[in-house]
């Protein structure tokens, strides 16, 4: 009797730990924080949006303005997803594949976007000047999905996973966009993962984040005002030749983040 109650303990108080890390996971609190915005609607809009392909949304923006990082030192990483092809049978499902680079290795990976959660702005926002105020813009909303993204290649592979934010609106013609429209605005971001990878064993887990423009709970790396632009102490983690390229104008830099790394 004695060593049922133990294990009812021990198992009560494995039970709290677990609630408790996950009730202060910060990409939880992330995407809570984003729900919970004044903008936002708190109606499901899920049921309405999923009829559309998302694909191209995740696969379109040119990668040279696509940043991210892994680990505590904020190591650059690039990622490109090249295909997402919707599941026939589960409308909200995406297969995906891409590659990421870190240094100069390079893995292929594959897995799944899965669509989660869908809400509509409360009111349309149209840009500098209201740019797009007579474009006859239906709506504008976000998602927010689970990803899982397994990689392929000889040292040092692992699984990606956690979640993602991305912009849409539907056009004048009922078609579904990548929104851009506030663009030129200081904070801009979008298709923003948050989330980690960890080794196959499981011995090694590291934050792993990357986004269109802007990076999602990136800490103290960017220091960017009007764009994103990695501070000093972070130049040696693969950020250098970025500085180089923007910044100090150098054309070849500029090549090379321009170059189609994935190919």
């Amino acid at each position: 009797m004695k060593i049922a109650k133990q294990l009812t303990y021990i198992l009560i108080f494995v039970f709290s730990i677990n609630a408790s890390a996950q009730k202060n996971d910060p990409i939880d609190k992330w995407e809570k924080q984003i729900l919970r915005s004044k903008a936002i609607s708190k109606k499901e809009f899920k049921k309405n949006i999923i009829k559309y392909d998302f694909g191209s949304l995740w696969t379109d923006t040119d990668n040279s303005a696509v940043y991210g990082f892994i680990g505590q030192n904020y190591q650059r990483i690039r990622v490109k997803i090249i295909s997402a092809a919707k599941d026939k049978n589960n409308p909200d499902t995406y297969a995906v594949s891409g590659k990421s680079m870190i240094k100069s290795n390079i893995c292929s990976f594959s897995g799944s976007i899965k669509i989660i959660k869908a809400r509509t702005y409360k009111k349309m926002y149209w840009g500098v000047d209201d740019e797009f105020k007579n474009n006859g813009v239906q709506k504008q909303g976000i998602i927010t999905a689970d990803y899982n993204f397994s990689e392929k290649c000889c040292i040092f592979s692992g699984i990606f996973e956690g979640r993602l934010v991305t912009k849409w609106y539907i056009d004048k013609n009922g078609e579904l966009k990548y929104d851009d429209i506030e663009k030129e605005s200081d904070s801009y971001g979008n298709n923003q993962f948050a989330g980690t990878w960890k080794s196959y064993k499981g011995e090694i887990v590291k934050i792993a984040n990357w986004g269109d423009y802007r990076i999602p709970l990136s800490g103290d790396l960017d220091g960017g005002a009007g764009e994103f632009s990695p501070i000093d102490k972070y130049l040696q983690f693969g950020w250098q030749n970025y500085r180089e390229a923007y910044v100090n104008n150098n054309e070849q830099a500029r090549l090379d983040e321009e170059r189609e790394w994935w190919k």
